[in-house]
């Protein structure tokens, strides 16, 4: 297939991948209200929950990161250039925090983050993960872990990679995440951020 009509077909559909919103899909599968309607507001797993149903917010993570890993791995397999798979990385995050079904306003995006990471590269994402996972264990705020998996990945992806394509993506996608946490920082800082699995009303 002609690659000018290949490459932009893949952005586009990386992006609407992106923007399928897992957590109100979630949310209406197991009878649950909109997640936009309570706690943060985010439609995300973190806010699912607190809805109290450990099913839905598994649910919601599992698919915000396979849609992630999908799109990357997708453009992989059809051997895309080293930038249209930077693209399309991008795409399809920028589809979860700013998805046309949800009129652009879409979750934070580490779990889709997460599964372009897992994709670009195994090692990668585990490392990224492995910094998530140990800050939530001690700490048990997600927005922390968030936070320094976010500011680690690029650091992890130029000592593997060097300056490339992907590389520049992925430091894309952590200052995205940052920005998008900024009022959890600051909720941290002033003690106030809710711990992983409180309810907040």
């Amino acid at each position: 297939m002609d690659s000018t009509f290949l490459i932009p077909a893949a952005v586009l559909g990386a992006y609407l991948l992106g923007s399928i919103p897992f957590a109100v899909v979630s949310s209406r599968l197991f009878g649950l209200a909109d997640p936009r309607s309570y706690g943060s507001g985010n439609p995300g797993a973190t806010n699912v929950l607190r809805s109290g149903n450990k099913a839905a917010a598994i649910v919601t993570l599992l698919g915000d990161a396979s849609k992630g890993w999908l799109a990357v791995f997708l453009a992989n397999h059809f051997m895309l250039p080293n930038m249209a798979v930077g693209l399309v990385a991008l795409s399809v995050f920028f589809g979860h925090l700013f998805p046309i079904f949800l009129k652009f306003k879409g979750g934070k995006g580490v779990a889709t983050a997460a599964g372009v990471l897992l994709a670009l590269d195994w090692v990668l994402g585990a490392a990224t993960l492995g910094l998530w996972l140990l800050t939530v264990l001690f700490s048990r705020y997600s927005s922390l872990g968030a936070l320094i998996a976010a500011a680690g990945a690029p650091m992890l992806a130029a000592m593997m990679w060097g300056a490339n394509f992907q590389m520049l993506a992925v430091g894309v996608i952590s200052l995205a995440l940052i920005s998008k946490h900024w009022p959890n920082l600051q909720r941290l800082l002033a003690g106030t951020e809710p711990k992983l699995g409180s309810k907040k009303h």
